[in-house]
């Protein structure tokens, strides 16, 4: 275990719980823009608007819903599979596979998830490339969260219930400030990826500070971050 008495909790942590766009991977390879940009597309297209309207629109659902997608299902009662589909069909191509973080991340002791908002296909590929040979205990997606997102305090519940995870031994990796606030409540450790070259907190522009108060621990390189818990178990 690393001496570095602020990690000390970690030698306690049987479940091990990383989100998956942005966190287990860098957000400077823009490979969560490319979703982006097929959500704009997709709501110009459905909803006949334009570019700029698609903007506040997808702003206004993420701050409203959680997500685009539970705004469009909300409010207009979308097929959820066809849009999961449409968005997802990225190029995958910047994702270069990265050995240590997959290497640190199958030396964790316990058991390992994704949760994420996402649909397991999305996961799938994602993990695939990375270079992961199904390190996971389970992959806990939008479908299964019956297209609840988080921060959906009911979207937590479930998944922890699902897999019979103790909160109070368990950690949860995240690229978003506001889906650490139930996790942190819960009891859970909480870990705040940034991207590389970071330091501060990242926020939305209608969140506040206080948000920080629900991040443990704040790492700009993931698989590094794990390396220096040492060993554990």
């Amino acid at each position: 275990m690393s001496a570095d008495p602020a990690l000390a909790r970690f030698a306690d942590i049987r479940a091990w719980v990383f989100d998956l766009d942005d966190t287990l991977y860098s957000s400077h390879t823009g490979l969560f823009r490319q979703v982006g940009d097929r959500i704009q597309l997709y709501l110009q297209q459905f909803l006949s608007i334009t570019p700029e309207e698609a903007v506040e629109v997808r702003r206004d659902y993420y701050r409203r819903h959680g997500t685009t997608l539970r705004g469009l299902i909300v409010e207009h009662g979308i097929a959820p599979d066809a849009f999961l589909d449409f968005v997802h069909d990225i190029d995958h191509s910047p994702l270069d596979p990265d050995p240590e973080l997959v290497a640190a991340i199958e030396r964790l002791p316990g058991r390992r998830f994704i949760l994420t908002n996402g649909s397991l296909s999305h996961a799938e590929r994602i993990l695939a490339r990375i270079g992961f040979d199904k390190p996971f205990d389970d992959i806990f997606d939008i479908i299964r969260a019956d297209f609840l997102p988080k921060p959906n305090p009911d979207t937590y519940a479930r998944f922890l219930g699902q897999n019979g995870i103790d909160p109070a031994t368990a950690v949860m990796f995240e690229d978003l400030p506001r889906n650490l606030e139930v996790p942190k409540s819960l009891g859970m450790a909480t870990v705040l990826v940034v991207p590389r070259g970071t330091s501060d907190v990242p926020l939305e522009a209608w969140e506040t500070s206080a948000n920080a108060a629900h991040i443990d621990h704040l790492t700009d390189d993931l698989g590094a971050f794990l390396a220096r818990l040492g060993p554990l178990g």
